[in-house]
């Protein structure tokens, strides 16, 4: 359960945690017309500090004007309403969840005069994948599931309505025994997993599948991109068949609330040796030491929030 904090932003006001509600007949609820983001924010040496604000901003909105949603206020609006946010809870780290969704007014599949609100929360939470998981990886399964087509869905859309595809990816690999699920695109190549992307690396050279593979464009798996570079790791966006992920030094999962989680094994068949394997930890370590503080934030990656 989700443990309430003290404030809430709703369309430029603070409201309690309790008072954040929606009617039962809000668009949303019946037609899935939301975006969201997932941002984290860490404690650091220096005060919390919050990862790739602009950018999740800037693909949110990118998510709402796929789906023709303005949103009502800009992105300086919206970064200064998550800061105090973190700021007024008194937060030293935190998981920030903005929505954008179409409200309450006409019901029907056409939207165009209902109106859009927007929400921002805020809370504590632990590793998505579980605590362990960062170093002793996780076991998981290509799902029956297939990711949305092209021109179906858009994947580059981070949409309510998508996430019952990952849902559906989810349950199926719990219910089996998983920690997660892996969705192979309608061509039967590798996408991602419910909620992160994935990288595969094999003879010191890291392959992931492109953004035309149904694949979200993850900001954590952008720093990653980034950060191999800066180390001389070789990165293919490429599509990956899906034996690859069976012959792979190392897999691993990227993404906000999975952060870097390196793959154990994959359908019961053990990843490299079956533990991180060490370009999956260099990387790891890399990326925490930036956002915990511990290194220089030389790309310009954290957004303080002032006491």
């Amino acid at each position: 359960m989700l443990t309430p904090t003290e404030k809430i932003w709703h369309n430029g006001t603070f409201i309690p945690w309790q008072d954040a509600k929606i009617h039962v007949l809000s668009h949303v609820v019946s037609y899935g017309s939301s975006v969201f983001e997932g941002i984290r924010c860490y404690q650091t040496p220096s005060g919390p500090q919050i990862f790739r604000l602009r950018e999740h901003i800037r693909r949110m909105q990118d998510s709402s004007k796929i789906y023709r949603m303005p949103i009502p206020f800009s992105a300086d609006q919206l970064a200064e309403a998550m800061v105090e946010l973190v700021r007024l809870n008194h937060m030293t780290s935190c998981y920030l969840r903005p929505i954008v969704m179409r409200g309450y007014g006409e019901m029907g599949v056409h939207s165009g005069k209902n109106p859009v609100e927007v929400f921002v929360a805020c809370w504590e939470w632990g590793k998505y994948l579980g605590e362990e998981a960062l170093a002793s990886g996780v076991d998981v399964c290509v799902s029956s599931w297939n990711r949305m087509a092209p021109n179906t869905l858009p994947a580059l859309s981070k949409a309510g309505g998508n996430y019952l595809n990952s849902q559906l990816v989810r349950m199926e690999a719990n219910l089996n025994g998983y920690a997660e699920g892996i969705a192979l695109d309608v061509a039967g190549y590798v996408s991602e997993g419910s909620g992160e992307n994935i990288f595969v690396v094999r003879d010191g050279k890291m392959l992931t599948p492109p953004l035309g593979a149904s694949v979200l464009p993850g900001i954590t798996r952008d720093s990653i991109i980034k950060l191999a570079g800066e180390m001389g790791i070789p990165v293919t966006e490429t599509i990956v068949p899906r034996e690859m992920l069976y012959i792979a030094d190392e897999v691993f999962f990227t993404g906000t609330a999975a952060e870097v989680t390196p793959v154990r094994s994959v359908d019961r068949i053990v990843v490299g040796a079956g533990q991180r394997g060490p370009i999956t930890e260099k990387l790891q370590k890399e990326f925490f030491a930036i956002i915990d503080g511990k290194k220089e934030d030389r790309f310009g990656w954290l957004t303080p929030v002032k006491a």
